[in-house]
């Protein structure tokens, strides 16, 4: 993990092995940003007339390297776009700042050691650079540079150390925000570490005794249920889709208690190691991305872990509803009819809608404590990707205000989401003439059919709601901002900032 510190020294004496500066769109070209005036003094006040020369415009996450002048204490100068110059009297979005601290330190993958002077005008922004920098900063290696490619042959390695100028060492906000941001992204990169991670080293059995081992070290409580627990206690649903594979599946429960807390949250996580689809089989071309199918149990099992390290006065509990599913002579098959944990069956017609029946369970057993709200986080539908794209997650629940509430979480911490409807007529289409439903429904809304199936596991009267991040989970393109290639993290930040908001009562 990067090292981030505050530093007090100023831009023009910090010894670094690069200093990066903000530049913003103007209307007339680039504007050099507030925390770079020592170096554009440095440049004789003439840095945005360089940039400008150099083609650069300020445009968000472009990156421009520079010989340092006489005067800096660094080798080289790297200004990053900001976008447009904010309004009179107004600051640089959050999430522009995020974003430009993660192109920054993605450009500067290989040093060592940069200093950030951005503009940090308070807490907020300060929490929004510590964040960008360290995640930006991520590069998952742990496959590569191997003998065969020689001392020399692996692959460049993170920016070893940030240190932010301008922020206050001593002020306890700015603190604070530092600590809160290294926690937050430190729990994000673990997540995007466990998504990358081949699915013949991540079965549901390694990511359970990973769970295990993290949660015991933070004192979070553990339980493990195995086949042969998940057989006798009914789950069919997670039985259903792991039985197919030689790797048995796991129902991890990991739970975080704080001695003041008055309120309790429940996550749940669809964690499928790999999904093949089962007997109903992807096409060629759509399997070779489905190591990230357990993206929703990354996420809220490194969502509990960072509520654990920051000591929030709220009690959550992550479920990690972990399966391989596989075709073979033991698999479920498309007409099969399955007995979930909660006593509902399900006609399975198709084995490719697999997340839903492991959620179904993990849902239903973490509505038996009564928590006051649910949320699961799943890649569970590429209809949602259709209608949102790549990097937007679903919301729907079965309370208006908890969407909204859930919505804005989300926006105000950088994560791209939008409302979504559970339309009644819809769940007509899982009508079973054999069963008490089925896992399909219409083509049309697919998404939303998903939904309004999971809808069906929830305990009667608890608050839930459900994210599908099949969209932003795995970026598949070129990085960009903060998010690298590979794991996200999708949906960290969000349901952490939903724990802080639910233990101060300031949920709305």
């Amino acid at each position: 993990m990067t090292a981030l510190t505050l530093s007090t020294a100023g831009a023009a004496t910090l010894r670094a092995d690069a200093l990066v500066v903000g530049v913003a769109k103007g209307p007339k070209g680039p504007v050099v940003a507030a925390g770079a005036e020592a170096v554009d003094k440095a440049y004789d006040g003439k840095l945005a007339a360089v940039l400008d020369a150099l083609g650069a415009s300020g445009a968000e996450g472009e990156t421009t390297k520079l010989p340092a002048p006489d005067g800096l204490k660094v080798p080289v100068v790297l200004a990053v776009g900001l976008g447009p110059v904010p309004e009179k009297d107004e600051s640089y979005d959050e999430e522009a700042l995020r974003r430009a601290a993660g192109a920054a330190a993605r450009a500067l993958h290989g040093t060592k050691k940069a200093a950030f002077a951005l503009p940090l005008n308070d807490a907020s922004a300060v929490t929004a650079v510590a964040e960008g920098a360290l995640l930006g900063a991520y590069a998952f290696t742990a496959y590569q540079g191997g003998e065969k490619k020689g001392k020399n042959g692996g692959p460049k390695q993170p920016l070893a150390e940030v240190a932010l100028l301008g922020a206050k060492p001593r002020d306890k906000e700015h603190k604070a925000a530092v600590e809160r941001a290294t926690v937050v992204a430190t729990e994000v990169n673990i997540a995007r570490d466990l998504i990358n991670t081949p699915p013949n080293d991540l079965t549901p059995e390694a990511f359970a005794a990973v769970a295990s081992a993290t949660a015991k070290e933070h004192g979070i409580k553990v339980q493990v249920l195995d086949e042969k627990a998940l057989t006798k206690g009914g789950f069919g649903g997670i039985m259903g889709v792991g039985k197919g594979s030689e790797n048995p599946p796991r129902l991890v429960k990991i739970a975080y208690t704080h001695p003041k807390a008055e309120k309790h949250l429940a996550f749940v996580g669809k964690g499928i190691t790999y999904d093949s689809g089962g007997i109903s089989l992807k096409p060629a071309g759509h399997n070779e991305t489905m190591k990230c199918d357990m993206s929703g149990a990354a996420a809220v099992f490194a969502s509990v872990v960072a509520v654990a390290k920051l000591g929030l006065e709220v009690n959550v509990t992550g479920w990690l509803a972990l399966a391989e599913n596989m075709p073979s002579g033991s698999a479920t098959r498309p007409g099969d009819v399955l007995r979930m944990y909660s006593g509902k069956t399900v006609e399975v017609l198709n084995t490719d809608a697999e997340g839903r029946l492991v959620l179904g369970d993990a849902l239903t057993k973490a509505s038996e404590d009564n928590p006051d709200a649910i949320v699961d986080v799943a890649t569970l539908t590429g209809a949602m990707m259709v209608a949102l794209g790549n990097r937007t997650f679903a919301i729907m629940a079965n309370d208006d205000a908890f969407r909204t509430s859930i919505h804005e979480i989300a926006e105000e911490v950088g994560e791209a989401s939008w409302p979504m409807p559970l339309p009644a007529d819809l769940r007509k289409g899982m009508e079973s003439p054999t069963a008490d439903i089925a896992n399909m429904g219409e083509r049309m809304g697919g998404g939303l059919v998903a939904g309004l199936f999971l809808q069906e596991f929830v305990g009667e009267g608890i608050t839930w709601a459900h994210l599908d991040i099949a969209g932003p989970a795995f970026h598949e393109g070129a990085p960009y901002g903060y998010t690298p290639k590979g794991g996200t993290g999708s949906a960290v930040r969000t349901l952490v900032r939903l724990a802080e908001r639910t233990a101060t009562g300031d949920l709305g």
